[in-house]
């Protein structure tokens, strides 16, 4: 069954909801910046329960929050944002249960199987989740790296799936083009996830309802999971709230 997965972002070492597709050096389009800091959101979803869910530093200075959010819930999220091969098991040791990671693992917009096997090798199979954040292009979803900002050469489709799954333990995607606008998930890729998928893959962009929990559960037959973020109410939204993505994963 698809459950609800919570999310804390973070842009520039503040508790943020931003409009994916506008993220860039100089900054974003904001639609949210909380007056809590990352511990206070690990501390309100481990209280509830909430597993699964991520953290996600978008640029610098984000360090300090990351570190205080993954104490106060110890692996109880999973944390991605400039990992790599040197600072992730560092990460896992400060609390992350699983890392995340994109850029990385590209090099001048090629993707890198030595570069896998090398951080698979340093934290195991079972810590790593690959998170495959696209942009759609007239050659289809295309994974984007650097905040969103460089489209790779490396397409989502059944075959770079298939080929993925056995080195990570789980999926994270982000729908870069709808990330933040509130104007609905993109059911396609939602289709496509749960054609293809076979291990746990959370999708995020674009959710403004419970509905979108139905929407997503009825797309990928309840293979893929949903982040809700800015239509959330505690990151000011008024689509849905808290208490009821709890209440939907506490569905029998």
């Amino acid at each position: 069954m698809t459950a609800f997965r919570p999310c804390i972002d973070l842009h520039q070492g503040q508790v943020k909801q931003i409009i994916g597709g506008s993220l860039n050096d100089s900054g974003a389009e904001t639609n949210f910046v909380s007056s809590h800091n990352a511990a206070y959101y690990a501390n309100l979803y481990r209280q509830l329960g909430l597993t699964g869910g991520h953290v996600i530093a978008l640029g610098p200075n984000n360090q300090q929050q990351v570190l205080e959010a993954l104490t106060a819930y110890p692996k109880g999220m999973q944390f991605g944002g400039g990992v790599n091969l040197d600072n992730a098991a560092g990460y896992l040791e400060a609390g992350a249960s699983e890392i995340i990671v994109t850029s990385y693992l590209f090099e001048n917009g090629d993707f890198s199987w030595s570069r896998l096997e090398k951080i698979k090798a340093e934290v195991g199979a079972d810590k790593l989740v690959l998170d495959l954040s696209c942009r759609k292009t007239q050659d289809g979803w295309m994974i984007a790296t650097d905040r969103w900002q460089t489209i790779t050469n490396m397409q989502i489709n059944q075959h770079t799936i298939a080929e993925l799954e056995s080195h990570c333990v789980e999926f994270l995607i982000h729908a870069a083009d709808v990330e933040g606008l509130q104007a609905g998930i993109d059911s396609e890729l939602v289709s496509l996830l749960g054609n293809c998928c076979t291990i746990p893959t959370t999708y995020a962009g674009g959710a403004r309802s419970l509905a979108d929990l139905e929407l997503v559960q009825s797309l990928s037959n309840g293979k893929v999971d949903l982040t809700i973020g800015s239509a959330l109410d505690i990151f000011g939204g008024s689509g849905v709230t808290l208490e009821e993505c709890v209440h939907w994963n506490q569905q029998p």
